[in-house]
């Protein structure tokens, strides 16, 4: 009934950690397809244990190709109509599946999503924004790691492979509408691994024209979708300048400094 797809480079120390919660879940009727993207550490050797123990995983290898290109090779591999993301070093809820499945059959969605947690060097929720596809536009609702249906993701060729970042935002606009089916379960039934240091973070932090190129990228690659749901860019521009100038006209009075001075000394 579902499809799990693993894509796995060099992450072996948390593999099994993964592919245990997919084994222990309650729903059954599932199966595992782990794509080794041209891990150089003992990857195959610890994904292969687990087709052993278990006929529902799958393994593959391919060259590496990064994890767009995993992702597309793992579902299109996929033997069932409804698709799960799983990163290699995150774990699910035992009754994630059993969740999912039942919101698909009931509601005809188009996207499942739900609660997240942080786990390993940080804890907590993982506060995402509120789904609505406008919203969508503007800053990504969902994980990576968010069910779909196989038959959406082919009406699109999948992720984009040419993206370097940002591909499974680009990915969420281009699958979904405003006329989706985008339902929630208001429970935790993901748990997403923070590591000690966040490459992707870092690299941002290093360099931020890299951040703003990549939604560049994702505006003018989607533009036709933008230009339906936001007036030109220029006019918004000038619409912030105003509101920059408003902002340091009221900071600027005498009223509001004397309120900041109240604010620090209470």
């Amino acid at each position: 009934m579902i499809s799990i797809v693993v894509p796995l480079y060099n992450q072996s120390s948390f593999l099994d950690e993964a592919l245990l919660s997919v084994f222990n879940q309650t729903l059954k009727s599932w199966e595992c397809i782990i794509i080794n993207d041209g891990s150089t550490d003992n990857s195959e050797e610890k994904a292969l244990e687990w087709t052993k123990k278990d006929s529902r995983f799958v393994y593959y290898y391919k060259q590496n190709g990064g994890l767009s290109s995993a992702r597309n090779f793992g579902i299109n591999k996929a033997n069932y109509e409804i698709i799960l993301p799983l990163d290699s070093d995150d774990k699910i809820h035992p009754d994630l599946l059993v969740e999912i499945l039942d919101v698909f059959k009931n509601q005809n969605a188009d996207v499942v999503h739900y609660n997240t947690s942080f786990f390993g060097t940080k804890t907590g929720m993982n506060h995402l924004p509120k789904y609505d596809y406008k919203s969508l536009l503007l800053q990504n609702c969902f994980i990576a790691c968010t069910p779909f249906k196989k038959d959406s993701f082919n009406k699109i060729n999948g992720y984009d492979e040419s993206l370097s970042s940002f591909e499974d935002w680009d990915f969420w606009i281009r699958l979904l509408n405003e006329n989706s089916k985008v339902f929630k379960i208001e429970k935790t039934l993901y748990y997403y691994r923070k590591h000690a240091s966040d490459s992707l973070t870092n690299v941002f932090a290093e360099k931020p024209k890299l951040y703003f190129d990549l939604y560049d990228q994702i505006y003018i690659k989607n533009k036709h979708i933008y230009d339906k749901y936001f007036k030109n860019p220029i006019l918004a521009y000038q619409e912030n300048a105003l509101l920059i100038a408003f902002n340091n006209k009221v900071k600027n009075t005498l009223l509001f400094k004397f309120y900041s001075k109240l604010k620090k000394l209470l």
